[in-house]
């Protein structure tokens, strides 16, 4: 393997990546059950790292300050132990993270497009990011800037139809196919 601290693909954390509002939480549960792994909601982390909720921290602190969390949050539990790993949306956007990502998980892009996204992340308002804003609209603002780096993923699942268990599978399918190619290489 070229990347240097880069650990053997069946020993890395599944990290789950995309865009607020595709399920990477609930599937990534799921996900974790199926393969009898540790679940870890990145999200959930950084709160309990600042005894405080992602609403709070952004208006407390700014967005900034919990991007600089979050990155702590990430890198500590990308050098733990192997997991399910449910990434926030903006978690990529950070070079230190995506390298971690890199050589200590196996990534996956869960990709919905973005009026199914949209209609999903109407239903709570605890997205900062969100507020005062037409959620379609921004989602779109940060589809430009993310894809690019979602791209960039060790796989690509569809997730925008079906149920999570579908969702569930067809990561499962991906992993497998993953790990079977690198076992060849």
């Amino acid at each position: 393997m070229s990347d240097a601290g880069a650990i053997p693909v069946h020993h890395r954390t599944i990290a789950l990546v995309g865009l607020m509002g595709v399920g990477k939480s609930t599937v990534g549960r799921r996900l974790a059950r199926r393969l009898d792994l540790p679940f870890a909601d990145g999200d959930v982390e950084i709160e309990a790292a600042a005894a405080m909720t992602v609403s709070d921290i952004f208006a407390r602190l700014g967005e900034s300050e919990f991007r600089a969390g979050e990155a702590r949050v990430m890198k500590r539990l990308l050098e733990g132990p192997r997991m399910v790993l449910a990434t926030g949306g903006g978690a990529v956007l950070n070079p230190e993270t995506r390298a971690l990502l890199k050589t200590r998980a196996v990534t996956v892009w869960m990709r919905a497009d973005l009026e199914t996204v949209s209609q999903r992340v109407q239903r709570r308002d605890t997205r900062p990011l969100l507020r005062g804003r037409d959620p379609l609209e921004a989602l779109r603002a940060m589809a430009e800037v993310r894809y690019p780096v979602y791209e960039t993923a060790d796989l690509m699942v569809d997730v925008a139809t079906g149920a999570h268990a579908q969702a569930v599978e067809a990561i499962v399918s991906a992993l497998e196919a993953h790990l079977a190619a690198e076992a060849k290489a």
